[in-house]
């Protein structure tokens, strides 16, 4: 789990290629525990100003896994097949659903546009690039 948090800082601004379901969402647990421990720290240590949740040390940390996170949300769009502007509808009223949506979906068999099959090149498994219409299968029977 800590592979995979740790696997977004060190691929920091590379928003090309594609980033699997598991990647995605162990990163985001992790990301989310990390906030709430610094948001309590700040609490504690009385470095959130009055009425605001959090402070200097969740805001900073905040900053710094600004980019990386950014580049893997990019990366899991284009594991689905789906272009990283799609980011944009979450700045849309219920736009953050549809892209939870996306982001839970499997992702696309075989490469894409933007890489090989994260999926299949670790597992060794085969890829699908989708029907091949006009092409015999190989249960076909020969052509006459």
């Amino acid at each position: 789990m800590l592979n995979n948090y740790l696997g977004a800082f060190k691929k920091y601004a590379q928003f090309n290629g594609r980033a699997r379901r598991q990647e995605f969402w162990q990163f985001m647990l992790v990301h989310l525990v990390v906030a709430i421990v610094l948001a309590v720290l700040d609490n504690v240590l009385g470095l959130a100003p009055e009425g605001i949740p959090y402070g200097a040390l969740t805001g900073l940390y905040m900053l710094a896994a600004l980019i990386p996170t950014l580049a893997l949300e990019v990366r899991r769009l284009h594991d689905t097949n789906r272009s990283g502007w799609w980011l944009l509808i979450g700045l849309i009223p219920f736009g953050g659903i549809v892209l939870i949506v996306f982001w839970a979906q499997a992702g696309h068999q075989g490469p894409n546009a933007h890489g090989a099959d994260p999926k299949g090149a670790e597992l060794g498994a085969p890829t699908f690039d989708g029907p091949s219409f006009g092409q015999p299968g190989p249960d076909a029977p020969p052509a006459v």
